[in-house]
Order: structure tokens, then C-alpha cells, then sequence
């Protein structure tokens, strides 16, 4: 489904670049499920946010379902991802300003899904994680590990093709923490493929292959 060929990244640190992404090639099966870890600096973040398409400045062949996002313009890349690719973080990215239903709808109305079709999505989202109860609280009135569980249905409710989670568990104790990977675990044998990137070697392990990054390279499975 997915394959990325020499892919290099820099960033500009005054008059120097620095390297962050170093000749990555990966591929991904439709369905798969893929963690990758490394220390803090090994450009795993960096990684998900070229596979997520939210950054422009980088080299290298990259084709989704056969699609050569390489040779597009960044506006187009964008356009693409919206409703393919879902992205989840470790801080939520959740408004603060909309209760849990209007989170969820939110990206549905940027997609331009007609106001029936989003209501019904909306519905199965708030029913599929457990947040029927929650649907007016706003994130202040909630957990962390109950705002993960609302980003990730926002995510999910595009109905996306692959979902990137960046340390979805990152800011959570373990109990939630296995609240979240057994949800991912659940969207994965459903049929979404799923690359996260986490520090946790348990939770890595749920996935069906893990990665490592050291230094930008990305190494084979361990």
C-alpha cells in the first residue's frame, strides 16, 4: 500500500543543515501494523510527519496505493491526505472550544461530508469507543486517556486507509495507556493499516513488526 524510497529530510540550524531523515526506504503491507522506536532526536517523529504529508521539504519517492506523491505539489499532497491518512498525537490536539461530538465532526465538515452522512459517522464514532455518555462534555471535563480515545475516534471517522499515531500513549499512566493500544489493536484486526511511534517496548510488541531508528537511518525489524 505504501513505499517510500531514499527519503532524506534536513533541517536549517542557521547557515548549517542538519540531517534528520537519511536515505529511509520502508514499505507497507494493506492492513499491517508497524511500530517504530528509537531514542528522542532519531528523526521518528519526522518520519510519521513526512508519511502524514505535513511537511513539504524533503527528498525521495513516496507512492500510497500506487500514487506517486513525489511528483505532486505540496496543495496536492495535503488534498490527498485529508481523507486517507488519520493522525493521532500524544498531546490530544483537541479544541478546547468544542465539546466531544463537534471535535469528532469537525475534519467531516472539512472533508466536505453532507451534514446527514457526518451526523451518522459522528454516531457510530461516540458508539464505537464507549464516549455516548461524553458527547457534550468539552476535554477539560475529561481524562487524558478519555481525550486520546476522542482524538483517535476524530482520526477514525475519516474513515482512513492508514493511521499514524506519534506516542499515542505518551501522556498517559498504563492503565490508559492499554486502553489505547487495545483499541489500536481493535482498529488494526478491523482492517486499518497503522504505523506508531513509541518509546514503550510492550506496547511496540502489540504491533505485527517493530523498526528502529537511530541517527535518521531506519534499521530492520528486531
Amino acid at each position: 500500500m505504501l513505499s517510500l524510497k531514499r527519503i532524506n529530510k534536513r533541517y536549517r540550524i542557521g547557515a548549517s543543515e542538519q540531517p534528520v531523515l537519511n536515505d529511509v526506504s520502508f514499505e507497507l503491507a494493506e492492513g499491517e501494523f508497524v511500530s517504530i522506536m528509537g531514542p528522542s532526536g532519531s528523526g521518528k517523529s519526522s518520519l510519521l510527519a513526512v508519511l502524514g504529508l505535513l511537511h513539504a521539504d524533503w527528498q525521495g519517492e513516496y507512492h500510497f496505493a500506487g500514487v506517486a506523491l513525489h511528483a505532486m505539489k505540496d496543495a496536492q499532497r495535503k488534498e490527498f491526505a485529508r481523507s486517507r491518512i488519520g493522525l493521532v498525537f500524544q498531546h490530544y490536539h483537541l479544541l478546547d472550544d468544542l465539546n466531544v461530538a463537534e471535535n469528532i465532526d469537525l475534519p467531516l465538515d472539512y472533508l466536505g461530508v453532507a451534514r446527514n452522512e457526518r451526523r451518522v459517522r459522528v454516531e457510530e464514532a461516540l458508539s464505537r469507543f464507549g464516549l455516548l455518555d461524553k458527547r457534550a462534555h468539552y476535554p477539560r471535563q475529561l481524562s487524558g486517556g478519555q481525550q486520546q480515545m476522542v482524538a483517535v475516534a476524530r482520526a477514525v471517522a475519516t474513515k482512513p486507509r492508514l493511521l499514524l499515531a506519534d506516542e499515542p500513549t505518551g501522556a498517559l499512566h498504563s492503565s490508559q495507556g492499554e486502553m489505547i493500544m487495545d483499541l489500536l489493536v481493535d482498529l488494526n484486526r478491523a482492517g486499518t493499516s497503522i504505523i506508531q511511534v513509541t518509546h514503550n517496548p510492550d506496547y511496540a510488541a502489540r504491533a505485527g513488526r517493530v523498526l528502529q531508528m537511530r541517527d535518521g537511518h531506519l534499521r530492520t525489524s528486531i
